[in-house]
């Protein structure tokens, strides 16, 4: 599933993890600090400012503040694109595999383009502070504010959407070239050893539509888990600055970062119930699959042999089907009582916890829009289980059927529930 594709798969993708956590903790702790002495930005007149005298006006630490934080944007992302240029190089050298420039260079640009869909959420936060803010004042105080400095700031969230919408876009199609060049590499694989896994029951399906079903979801909960990360890693600084505003949460009383932990422990809660009580569902999916193989499998070997697909043994079939889909109905039936019950919920928790700041006017209409917006980042990507587990369910099921594929060509026993369809199954003459 992933060697055909990818090179040295378990040293890939640990080495990734530890790349990426050594740049990030290198940033935070030392490199973030060195732009003044390494950045390039002075060729492109993005200079670290001198710093200001001590009796500079409100003009000149404005002019400051801005001109240190393009050359800090500058230098960040010179940062990072010395820590792409290492790892790519290295895997790009020690690679080997025609499936390469895809699956280093592409899973590399897919992560980079996550990054800054991040960061283009994080640019969307901070303007809903200022255009709130606009908005609290021409409500509060008419006249107060002309309209062209409305439609300004409308203007400006215009551009941030624009590039957004084309980056989306061109991901879209990047993703789809990808996800299919992997299928491809599986497609590969597994025909090479096509004499050695025909036996196996649904060989085919798994071939000709499992193998697209693996790598479509394999990359979308791939993204989805690099998006909650870098999320929370843009997010949570932000969410811990806000919480400075909020003091008290209710019944509790004063919580420093209250926020934060509200966020986490409502997190935690929701995934592990979720977990709890999906902890079926894999199961029963993966045999699903199976029922649903073995059904279709005899209806194809009914179009050859004249006694097969006969109406009593498709009969049991199908009603194998169908009891295990009414299965699956019932059990989905309590997940989701308990899964839309904690999503509808969670929405009124940051409500709930700024309701003394409210009504203390603590807030200011734009600040507490920054904050529920950031709130719902951070509770987001601490909830990834709990959005994904029905794709997470799914994929465990397409897993388990394509490891039987690796089970047989690494001389392995295959698993039991393929052992006893194997013992089960008469032949075909």
């Amino acid at each position: 599933m992933f060697l055909s594709f990818f090179p040295k798969p378990k040293w890939f993708f640990a080495s990734f993890a530890v790349w990426a956590l050594v740049c990030i903790l290198g940033w935070y702790l030392y490199a973030q600090h060195w732009g003044p002495t390494l950045s390039l930005g002075a060729l492109v007149g993005l200079h670290f400012p001198q710093a200001l005298a001590a009796h500079a006006d409100a003009a000149a630490k404005a002019a400051f503040h801005n001109a240190a934080k393009d050359a800090q944007d500058f230098w960040s992302y010179q940062y990072m694109f010395l820590a792409y240029v290492i790892f790519i190089g290295a895997w790009m050298f020690r690679a080997g595999t025609k499936w390469a420039k895809w699956s280093v260079l592409g899973s590399a640009l897919i992560v980079f383009i996550t990054w800054f869909q991040v960061q283009v959420s994080v640019m969307l936060n901070k303007w809903y502070g200022g255009f709130y803010d606009l908005i609290q004042r021409a409500l509060s105080k008419p006249e107060s504010i002309t309209i062209n400095s409305y439609y300004n700031e409308l203007a400006t969230v215009a551009v941030i959407i624009m590039v957004a919408v084309m980056v989306a876009v061109f991901n879209r199609f990047f993703v789809s070239h990808y996800v299919f060049r992997w299928r491809t590499a599986m497609n590969d694989y597994y025909t090479h050893h096509w004499q050695r896994l025909r036996h196996i029951e649904g060989a085919s399906q798994r071939i000709q539509e499992d193998t697209m079903r693996f790598a479509s979801t394999v990359e979308n909960l791939g993204v989805s888990f690099l998006g909650s990360v870098m999320t929370l890693l843009a997010f949570l600084p932000i969410l811990w600055n806000l919480s400075g505003h909020v003091k008290v949460l209710p019944l509790i009383g004063e919580v420093p970062q209250a926020l934060v932990f509200v966020a986490i422990i409502w997190s935690v809660f929701g995934t592990g119930l979720l977990a709890l009580v999906g902890i079926r569902l894999p199961g029963l999916e993966f045999k699903n699959q199976r029922v649903e193989a073995a059904y279709r499998k005899e209806l194809v070997y009914g179009e050859d042999a004249h006694h097969r697909a006969e109406p009593q043994s498709l009969k049991e079939l199908f009603a194998a089907v169908r009891r295990n889909y009414f299965r699956i109905y019932f059990n989905y039936l309590y997940f989701n009582v308990v899964r839309y019950s904690y999503l509808n919920v969670g929405q009124f928790i940051p409500f709930i916890a700024l309701a003394p700041s409210i009504v203390a006017g603590a807030l200011t209409f734009g600040i507490m829009q920054r904050i529920l917006n950031a709130f719902n980042q951070v509770e987001n990507s601490f909830q990834y289980l709990v959005n994904s587990w029905t794709t997470i369910v799914e994929l465990q099921s397409i897993y388990k059927r394509l490891r039987s594929f690796e089970a047989e060509l690494n001389n392995e026993p295959l698993p039991e529930i393929d052992q006893q369809y194997l013992a089960s199954v008469e032949p075909v003459d």
